[in-house]
This record gives C-alpha cells, sequence and structure tokens, in this order.
C-alpha cells in the first residue's frame, strides 16, 4: 500500500518530470525560432538549386520562409546512409530538406514531429515485397518514423520540375497522410467542414481518374496514382506542384484543396 510519503514523493517527482519537459519544450521552440531566422547563403542557394529546380522559381519571400525550415529539418532529423553511400552530405540533406519542407510552407504544422530519420540509398534498392520477393524501390514512407529515399531519384525528381515527379514530395507527401494514423489519402484538416470539402473533391476525382487508368487514358496525373486513396494523394501532390497549371484546368475541385491546405498556389510561380 501507498503511504503519505510515497504519495507525496510520486508528486514531486511527476511536478519535476513536467518542469524538465516543458523546459525542454521551451528551449527547442527558441532554438527553432533562431534557425527560423537563418538563411542560406548566395552560393549555398544556388548550389541547392542547381539539384532542387524548383527553389528557383519561388518567391522571395516564401525561399526565405523555405531556408528557416530547411536549417530546423536538418538539424532535428537523422540522416543515415545507406547501401553503400559513403556519407550524407550537409548539401544533400539541404536537397532532400528543401522538397520535404516545400510541403510545410505557410501551413500549420509539427515539423514532421513522427519522423526521425531519412534512410538514404545511392540508387534504386530492394526491399522485401509481398509473398516473400523483393521489390526494387525508389522510396518509401513509414508511419513508424522513417522515410527512404534513393539519391539518384531525389535528383531525376528535383532537377526536372515539370514533369509530375517528385520522390521526395510523394514520399512526405505520405509523411503528411500517416501523421493522424490512418495513412487513408486524408491529411489532418482542420475542421469538419474542411472534411467534407476535401471528400466532396477528392472522392469523385479519384473514381473518374481510376477510371480513366483503367480505360487506358493518360492524364495530368501520374497512373499510380490509381493504386489507392492514399498514393492518389501523394501523387496528386507532386503534380500540384510541377504541373500546377495542368492540374488546376483538368481538376479544378481538387486543385482548390491543396491550394487551401498547403497554403500556396504554384500556378502563381513564374
Amino acid at each position: 500500500m501507498f503511504n503519505t510519503s510515497s504519495i507525496l514523493f510520486a508528486a514531486a517527482v511527476l511536478v519535476v518530470a513536467i518542469f524538465i519537459l516543458r523546459k525542454l519544450g521551451n528551449s527547442r521552440e527558441t532554438r527553432r525560432g533562431v534557425l527560423l531566422g537563418k538563411r542560406l547563403t548566395l552560393a549555398e542557394r544556388e548550389k541547392l538549386a542547381e539539384d532542387f529546380h524548383l527553389y528557383a522559381r519561388l518567391p522571395e519571400a516564401l525561399k526565405d520562409e523555405l531556408d528557416g525550415l530547411i536549417h530546423v529539418f536538418v538539424e532535428e532529423k537523422n540522416f543515415e546512409a545507406c547501401g553503400g553511400l559513403e556519407e550524407v552530405t550537409l548539401h544533400m540533406q539541404r536537397v532532400i530538406a528543401a522538397q520535404a519542407c516545400m510541403l510545410l510552407l505557410r501551413t500549420p504544422h509539427h515539423y514532421y514531429r513522427n519522423l526521425r530519420s531519412i534512410l538514404l540509398y545511392p540508387d534504386a534498392y530492394r526491399a522485401p515485397g509481398q509473398h516473400g520477393a523483393e521489390d526494387v524501390r525508389l522510396g518509401e514512407s513509414w508511419g513508424s518514423g522513417s522515410v527512404v529515399l534513393s539519391w539518384g531519384s531525389v535528383l531525376s525528381g528535383g532537377k526536372n520540375d515539370e514533369d509530375g515527379h517528385d520522390v521526395v514530395i510523394h514520399e512526405f507527401a505520405h509523411q503528411l497522410d500517416q501523421a493522424d494514423g490512418a495513412g487513408d489519402g486524408v491529411p489532418y484538416l482542420r475542421s469538419r467542414g474542411a472534411y467534407r470539402s476535401w471528400a466532396a473533391a477528392f472522392q469523385p476525382a479519384f473514381e473518374q481518374f481510376s477510371k480513366q487508368v483503367h480505360a487506358g487514358k493518360r492524364t495530368v496525373i501520374d497512373d499510380y496514382g490509381a493504386e489507392n486513396p492514399a498514393e492518389f494523394f501523394a501523387v496528386v501532390t507532386e503534380t500540384f506542384f510541377e504541373k500546377p497549371h495542368q492540374l488546376k484546368e483538368r481538376y479544378p475541385e481538387v486543385y482548390a484543396q491543396l491550394v487551401d491546405y498547403y497554403g500556396v498556389d504554384p500556378d502563381e510561380w513564374k
């Protein structure tokens, strides 16, 4: 049985624990504030734009905001070299961080708080698939706290900003989708009304798109989006940032939802 002294001791431990957690939280927020105010140098920006062309198209205010997010991401996330890759250089980290943090611009977010590690392979890698077979993959997102990428795909996606393919944007859209534990193509939204509007736009669009794909018709959205609603959201996000005008013309309701969700309109970036 607990006596009065035991109860008081437990309460004291709890108070101390809460104090420490709050202090650590305040310290982290203070550090983030400093990092968000930092900017890449001109030389660093030019080097980043060489491997992530969309960065150069950003308005200056968004570029400044993205620089700060890049600094936070690089400091808080762990990068691991895999499959014979010698190291993940600071530049490589920035290229990945820039693409991942494009999805956080002008939106309420928690800096991908469930994400701990980015595992980076030099190129396509093999991973266990169904029925004991191995799949060749370019990237994947795990709800357990990791994203896996191939550097070759990161570069090819970043250097071509008009083909609708960007493996980092794709996998980090999955991270946003998985943040509520579901991974169902519906990320966390701000209100019940927002969920209703999202469903009203995305559900018929996914059904229409899937019929077109199964009929062998080409669309502005990559066919892989017909796999399921989660892949549709990830692929549409790639299209939103890289083919905004085409997506806006073909799927205006979906485009409007993504503008509201991501807080930016890439069709305005000339």
